[in-house]
């Protein structure tokens, strides 16, 4: 079985992001790659680090009307990514296109509530109650549009996997434990997200900016 942990690489340059994956092929099963890289690299970039031979994890988190986030997942029908994230809070429709467009091998997951938000946040934004409540919300609203799993916080994992049993959850944001928090306010150690449910772990800073990557990377893989 290949390792759940997946590094985050959010970077525009592209010789960084080969540096990174290089170091720590080994002991991750699978790469994630997001705004940064993609806007700075595209479709080009993402075939230079399929060169490596892991998954990719393509974190674009689309949200727009349906017909534009389904025609923006068909234009990456060619990449074949492993995964790929669109918005819950586009709704149903959306979701439910996205899917439909996306190609055989690809799993579509829906972004929640982003891990840099609490309470408070989302109160800013109109959406009343807890980011558990939120998450709940969107979650079942994806599993009813037929998506792969969700992404959600460490925190949220659980409660979501007793009820979508057969769901794929990615947790973003997780910390090693003592590690810095951030820009994280929702975040638990990798073993803590493993143990209550997550499919896969995405861990960026914590490897990408350590002394030695590959060494954090293991350090991980051995809490797992």
């Amino acid at each position: 079985m290949s390792s759940p942990l997946y590094v985050a690489i959010d970077t525009p340059d592209l010789g960084k992001a080969q540096n990174l994956a290089q170091q720590v092929r080994h002991h991750v099963g699978g790469l994630k790659l997001g705004l940064e890289f993609f806007c700075a690299n595209g479709h080009h970039g993402v075939h230079e680090m399929m060169k490596f031979g892991l998954p990719i994890f393509l974190d674009l988190k689309l949200h727009d009307i349906p017909n534009t986030v389904a025609k923006a997942v068909q234009a990456l029908h060619l990449l074949e990514p492993a995964i790929l994230t669109v918005h819950a809070a586009g709704g149903r429709a959306m979701l439910e296109d996205a899917k439909a467009a996306a190609g055989i091998k690809t799993k579509v997951v829906a972004v929640t509530v982003l891990t840099s938000l609490d309470d408070a946040d989302l109160l800013e934004i109109g959406v009343g109650g807890k980011a558990e409540d939120q998450v709940r919300r969107l979650a079942d609203l994806a599993q009813n549009a037929g998506l792969d799993g969700i992404v959600c916080s460490g925190e949220e994992v659980a409660m979501v996997k007793k009820h979508w049993s057969d769901g794929f959850f990615v947790v973003p944001g997780v910390r090693p434990a003592g590690g810095a928090m951030g820009d994280q306010k929702r975040a638990v150690t990798p073993r803590q997200a493993l143990d209550r449910g997550a499919s896969i772990l995405v861990v960026g800073r914590p490897i990408s900016l350590a002394e030695n990557p590959d060494l954090a990377a293991r350090e991980i893989e051995a809490t797992l």
